[in-house]
């Protein structure tokens, strides 16, 4: 978990947004935005909920009945949304995540949960893609871990360069998943090549 912050009181972060409100030019006791500040700190409560997660609770329980299972475990097209720690433009894209069980598996939609924790800050895709694949890794202790993330920037399609139809693609490989060519090879080829056209 990351160090641990001394958060404002709700109250704090409402004038937080009427002073950003008032700094664009507008006028945040006008009619229309009200009742912004409220629906802006309500919106950082979702956007950022995984801050008050520990992705390595979702992985604790596990199952070692699996008939003696010892290949590849793959979940696919995990949708997230996330934010740019730079901007706080948001990051839209999806994830894959794969593992090569050692005597236990855990539950697939735990996966899922892993990559939302994380997703729920203000991220860098790299650092996201590193912070899922460790957080298994270290969690389950499998033979390997693969995990690999396309997604859209807005920081880049709705400012600065303005570049649409891009995606960002970053991948961390683990034990077998880096060591083994066979082992990564056959995880790239579960994965695609195309799976996430049209997410932005």
């Amino acid at each position: 978990m990351d160090a641990q912050v001394d958060r404002p009181t709700r109250e704090q972060a409402e004038e937080a947004v009427k002073t950003l409100l008032r700094w664009a030019g507008d006028d945040p006791n006008r009619e229309g935005l009200m009742d912004t500040p409220g629906r802006v700190v309500r919106a950082y409560e979702e956007h950022f909920a995984g801050y008050r997660d520990d992705p390595r609770e979702y992985l604790e329980r596990t199952f070692e009945e699996v008939h003696g299972y010892d290949e590849m475990v793959v979940l696919r097209e995990i949708p997230f949304e996330s934010h740019c720690e730079h901007h706080l433009a948001p990051i839209i894209g999806k994830a894959h995540v794969a593992y090569l069980p050692k005597n236990r598996v855990v539950g697939i939609s735990k996966l899922a949960r892993v990559v939302n924790a994380f997703a729920k800050r203000m991220q860098v895709q790299e650092k996201m893609t590193a912070q899922i694949a460790d957080c298994i890794d270290e969690t389950l202790a499998p033979h390997g871990v693969g995990v690999v993330i396309e997604a859209v920037h807005h920081c880049m399609t709705t400012r600065g360069v303005h570049s649409h139809g891009v995606s960002m693609v970053t991948s961390t490989l683990r034990g077998s998943f880096k060591d083994n060519t066979e082992t990564r090879a056959e995880f790239m080829t579960m994965i695609g090549h195309n799976s996430i056209r049209g997410i932005g």
